[in-house]
């Protein structure tokens, strides 16, 4: 197939869409906590009902998408996007809120599982590696961008008056007083210019490669009674669950411990915390052409557990760099604990990537033990679990024996050449 720029430019949007969406989150928490009165362990299922969606739906996700193709899957995707802000908006209870976000995380789990092989047909094979990585920094610049919109929007929505007339319009929709659900309103009318662009485009049928097929009921079966399949599966859990716990705890840590402002400071961190992933990322890529990914992974997992010790215990200022430092150092994380996993097992790697990606279930369950073990010892101390799933993560580092090591070249090589 020929090479659809216009095509790659939608799929670079949706990357954004996905990321400004669903990490929006971690600055809410506070205000969420604050607004229902919650615990911290209610307010922990928030997260857990969108990344139990995303657990469950990742495997029949890739299923349904194989035997339906891609533009219908993304158009139902986008509308149950569409169906879960919307109904949170309409009617902003707690309740409501739970289901809402099941509901959207259903339908980003369809759109993550479409869109790495969509890329690859809309921008050659040639150029898939170039623009999976372009992928990821819009995904990183969305969720850098978000927290700040969220803070402009808090901003603009207390005015009096309002002179902006899109903000005007959100605040006509919100209910209850609650302004923060104005960003509910804003996500529909993404949503729905979303669907429109997709209704009028064409979306090519894309041929999956092996190792982006389902596999049968039976192949799954096999690879989980795989020593390694499981130990992989739980290092997807564990690093999902420490990104997820920081992105959504870090600003209701700040206000709790250190009075700071969620819908400025705090909404800043989590940006920041994202944004400085984003580069990290691009240093990672630097990294593993210099060294073995065990090496790297070794360091990056010690070097978090420092960081996360200074963010929990050190001053305000301290915490409020030491957290979105975190995010830098862990961003290498997944994309070695994935290549490990895939290079440690012979066959079968699409099936393997879907219990891999069903992983991300960890951004469920981990927020909700630390929410769970804030109520009865902390926040602070509850976070501190964080270096058990860190811990984890270095135990793979050292377990791991991939049958093929990243190559790398050594600095002579490089400036010789």
């Amino acid at each position: 197939m020929q090479r659809n720029n216009f095509l790659v430019g939608v799929i670079l949007l949706i990357w954004f869409v996905i990321s400004f969406v669903t990490n929006i989150l971690g600055p809410l928490m506070p205000i969420i906590i604050q607004t229902y009165n919650l615990s911290l362990t209610m307010a922990a299922f928030l997260p857990f009902s969108f990344f139990l969606a995303y657990g469950i739906m990742s495997i029949p996700s890739g299923i349904m998408i194989e035997r339906i193709g891609e533009k219908k899957s993304m158009l139902i995707a986008f509308t149950l996007n569409f169906i879960g802000v919307t109904a949170f908006g309409l009617f902003p209870q707690y309740g409501i809120a739970l289901a809402s976000l099941f509901i959207i995380g259903i339908g980003m789990a369809m759109l993550q599982v479409i869109i790495n092989p969509l890329m690859r047909t809309a921008g050659g094979e040639e150029n898939f590696a170039f623009f999976s990585v372009l992928g990821q920094l819009v995904f990183g610049l969305a969720s850098f961008v978000s927290p700040f919109v969220f803070s402009y929007l808090m901003t603009e929505l207390s005015a009096s008056p309002i002179n902006n007339p899109l903000i005007g319009a959100l605040a006509s929709l919100v209910k209850d007083n609650l302004s923060w659900t104005a960003l509910y309103w804003l996500f529909s009318f993404i949503f729905i210019l979303i669907l429109l662009l997709l209704s009028f485009i064409r979306i090519p049928r894309v041929e999956l490669k092996e190792d982006e097929k389902s596999g049968a009921a039976g192949i799954y079966l096999a690879l989980l009674k795989n020593r390694d399949v499981r130990l992989f599966f739980i290092g997807i859990v564990a690093y999902v669950g420490t990104e997820q716990a920081l992105a959504n705890w870090m600003s209701e840590f700040l206000r709790s411990y250190h009075e700071v402002d969620p819908n400025k400071d705090g909404a800043q961190a989590v940006a920041w915390f994202w944004g400085l992933m984003s580069l990290g990322c691009l240093l990672g890529l630097v990294l593993l052409k210099l060294f073995d990914s065990k090496l790297i992974l070794k360091l990056a997992a010690i070097v978090s557990m420092v960081f996360v010790t200074v963010a929990l215990f050190g001053s305000k200022d301290v915490a409020l760099y030491a957290f979105p430092a975190t995010g830098f150092v862990i961003s290498v994380m997944f994309s070695i604990i994935f290549s490990l996993a895939l290079n440690s097992v012979a066959q079968h790697h699409g099936s393997f990537s879907g219990i891999l990606c069903s992983g991300i279930f960890g951004g469920a369950l981990v927020p909700l033990i630390i929410g769970s073990l804030g109520d009865a010892i902390g926040l602070r101390y509850a976070l501190m679990f964080l270096y058990i799933t860190l811990a984890y993560i270095l135990f793979l580092a050292y377990y791991a024996k991939p049958m093929i090591n990243n190559k790398t070249i050594s600095l002579k090589e490089m400036f010789n050449k």
